[in-house]
């Protein structure tokens, strides 16, 4: 259900077309689009802001296409498809020609990134990378956060080998409202990150690095266990976790900043006098 169409459905109770009761039982149950292999939360950007992504590895190109297709039409917002096969990739682009596949990032978007600018205020996420073998996660969480609307701002190749590589950045760090952190190997660079700049820091440790480090188990500890504060974690590799993320976080601080101050004006000083004694 998107929003418009609440909107429709509060105006004919405002109208008198259609009753209360109506409309409570039009909004009582959350929508699920059942197919024969999916069950679709055709209420989630309604809920949440964003409609639902697909998550295409271990699904076949005809179910990742099926859900696509039905997405589209319950949402004008991109719909995304990730960690997206080769073999699904083709077979996508065939079935949606205007989709837009990104290779690195394992990343299909199904509408174009042109229609985002309604989902929200475009806010600056610093997307920091530690290496180019940590690229792809890091392009994912790039990527997403620019489909839906918020300024990107790469870093890239900074891992903490060469400290004056970050060091020359710090004016661009603190510029960031989210800052998502990449990095493999130890992980450490989200510790460095944590510790220079006062915005949120959402870190992701990537499968990255040799034997000892388990896959990225090594970064995902060190990143939990970091002394900097204001530093979250991600699961390993999850790009599209950071990014929705820090969308969340722009949204919310930007609403907020919207509300009205219900303090303000003569009767919010009215108040606070009587209350004094």
């Amino acid at each position: 259900m998107r929003p418009e169409e609440v909107e429709v459905l509060l105006a004919n109770v405002a109208e008198g077309t259609t009753s209360v009761a109506e409309a409570l039982r039009s909004l009582r149950f959350l929508p699920v689009d059942e197919l024969a292999f999916a069950s679709l939360d055709t209420h989630r950007e309604l809920r949440q802001g964003l409609p639902e992504a697909i998550y295409a590895e271990g699904k076949t190109p005809e179910q990742v296409i099926a859900i696509a297709a039905r997405l589209l039409e319950v949402t004008d917002a991109p719909v995304l498809a990730t960690r997206v096969p080769p073999a699904t990739a083709a077979a996508a682009l065939a079935a949606f020609p205007g989709a837009e596949h990104h290779e690195l990032a394992r990343l299909l978007v199904f509408r174009s990134a042109g229609v985002a600018g309604r989902m929200g205020p475009a806010g600056l996420v610093g997307v920091v990378c530690a290496g180019t073998s940590d690229l792809p996660v890091a392009e994912e969480a790039a990527i997403i956060a620019e489909t839906y609307g918020a300024k990107v701002d790469r870093i890239n190749d900074v891992g903490v080998a060469g400290l004056h590589r970050l060091l020359a950045v710090q004016d661009r760090l603190h510029d960031a409202d989210v800052v998502i952190v990449v990095a493999g190997m130890e992980g450490a660079l989200a510790s460095l990150v944590g510790g220079i700049v006062s915005k949120p820091v959402v870190a992701v440790p990537t499968s990255v690095g040799y034997g000892a480090s388990f896959g990225g188990l090594a970064a995902l500890l060190a990143m939990l266990s970091s002394c900097s504060a204001g530093v979250v974690v991600t699961n390993i590799d999850n790009g599209f976790g950071a990014a929705t993320f820090a969308l969340r976080l722009i949204n919310s601080t930007a609403g907020s900043q919207a509300r009205p101050n219900h303090d303000a004006g003569p009767a919010g000083r009215d108040r606070r006098t009587r209350m004094r004694p």
